[in-house]
């Protein structure tokens, strides 16, 4: 090759060089976590300043190993120090404790407690034949019908929550389709996720970072299970008060919680 070809080659290679290292960098960019449309991705915390990264997976199905999918999808951007908190509702279905409303039978007695419920905005909740026939056959058929007995004498009192609190068992993170809810979901009903708190402390023991299983909406925030007894309740409601995996389509069931400095 003369010297002339070969300079044109070295310039032909440079600039694919270029054009590639631009692609990536692009592509880098277009990967890393953001903030959910509307939600803010700071949030400060007893004067301290927490970012939250939503992280986009697959749709999660029953069987999926949920560590597998924090690997995959949360893995690269993780962090010494950071929090990974997980939607319950992912747990749940991964526990394959979603079923379509088409296969479930409601009951008499759900058909009958549910015209009791109060309904929200935000979800279903035990507002449908279906989830509450989840919960009946959750609890069982006594222990629901005595924690409707004590909401009844206790709700004119003021006392709110008592049936939720009698019945046990995260039943207030049972919730039914909505339009919004991300297909095929949309279709199912769910109970919660079974033993959260061993579910977050072994997951923390795979991946080595501490893990919140949490039931967040735009109505309040529940938290279902920590891997650590050094993580407040009160840290993990604030850090969430907002709901930053978002309430609708989004597809972020994970979420990396960072203490960051702003100043």
């Amino acid at each position: 090759m003369d010297l002339y070809n070969y300079r044109r080659l070295y310039r032909w290679s440079d600039r694919l060089a270029g054009k590639i290292k631009k692609r990536n960098q692009a592509a880098s960019s277009s990967m890393e976590p953001k903030p959910n449309a509307g939600k803010n991705l700071i949030i400060s915390v007893n004067s301290r300043d927490f970012a939250r990264f939503p992280v986009k997976t697959h749709v999660i199905c029953a069987g999926d190993d949920m560590a597998v999918a924090i690997e995959k999808y949360a893995r690269p951007y993780l962090e010494k120090g950071d929090f990974i908190f997980l939607s319950e509702r992912i747990v749940a279905i991964s526990q394959g404790r979603a079923f379509r409303i088409k296969d479930i039978k409601s009951s008499p007695l759900a058909e009958f407690l549910v015209k009791f419920v109060h309904k929200s905005p935000y979800g279903i909740g035990l507002g449908s034949p279906w989830t509450m026939e989840l919960a009946v056959r959750e609890v069982g058929i006594f222990r629901i019908l005595f924690a409707a007995f004590l909401s009844a004498l206790t709700k004119p009192l003021g006392l709110r929550g008592i049936f939720y609190r009698v019945c046990g068992k995260n039943i207030n993170a049972i919730d039914g389709p909505c339009s919004y809810t991300l297909p095929p979901y949309n279709e199912y009903a769910k109970l919660g996720p079974k033993n959260p708190q061993k579910v977050a402390r072994d997951l923390k023991e795979r991946i080595g970072f501490d893990v919140v299983i949490i039931d967040a909406n735009d109505l309040g925030v529940a938290v279902l299970g920590k891997s650590g007894d050094d993580i407040s309740d009160e840290f993990c409601k604030r850090v969430f008060s907002d709901n930053p995996l978002g309430q609708t389509n989004e597809q972020t069931p994970i979420c990396i919680v960072r203490e960051v400095e702003t100043s």
